[in-house]
């Protein structure tokens, strides 16, 4: 039931995130829409795609993607207060990619696949709607670019995964993942945390 809610919240935060990249590529409405629920369920979706786990999720919950819908609609009246609110968005974001992260790798353990293909699936989850948008609004991915994300839905999966192992109670499992998933995120970004880059041209230059 928590994991429930805190995917609820963040699907509805993600679509709103998803809709303002829209604005500002001036699409319409129709255009808005496809962004906030690609920003939104399309992770989810291109992970059951490479897992063959059907139906969809949102196919099977057709509930989830009425609350993209109507978040990305509801933004384009908003905005300017989702705008103002960033950094509320900012902390809904970061427990929405622990809580992706985890759900991905329930899909994952449900199916009974290895824990190696689990995390690959918890990645995919909390990444690729992320990905989608800015490949939609013609941008670079800014998850692999900015502060840790991908990485962090790494480490809440292998965290969550340990936790598994040991059989300790899922419901403490997933409130610890979460948790653990947020400062993480939220660490990143008030220090500004990220990996090692890799430019090609500073290394022709030397």
């Amino acid at each position: 039931m928590l994991l429930t809610v805190v995917y609820i919240i963040g699907i509805t935060a993600e679509a709103m995130t998803g809709a303002l990249s829209a604005g500002r590529m001036k699409m319409d409405w129709f255009g808005v829409v496809l962004v906030a629920c690609a920003t939104a369920i399309g992770g989810g979706s291109v992970r059951d795609i490479l897992l063959g786990n059907y139906p969809l999720t949102w196919v099977q919950h057709p509930e989830y993607l009425l609350i993209t819908c109507i978040a990305g609609i509801v933004t384009t009246w908003l905005a300017k207060w989702v705008v103002k609110f960033k950094g509320i968005f900012m902390r809904l974001d970061a427990l929405g990619l622990a809580a992706f992260s985890i759900i991905g790798c329930q899909v994952g353990l449900n199916m009974g696949l290895h824990y190696g293909i689990c995390a690959v699936a918890a990645v995919v989850t909390g990444v690729f709607g992320g990905l989608l948008r800015d490949l939609i609004c013609r941008q670079a991915p800014l998850v692999l670019h900015n502060e840790l994300y991908a990485s962090v839905s790494l480490l809440v999966a292998c965290l969550y995964l340990a936790l598994h192992h040991y059989n300790i109670d899922d419901n403490i499992s997933i409130i610890v993942s979460l948790v653990a998933g947020y400062l993480i995120r939220m660490a990143s970004i008030r220090f500004k945390w990220r990996l090692p880059t890799f430019s090609l041209l500073e290394q022709h230059a030397k």
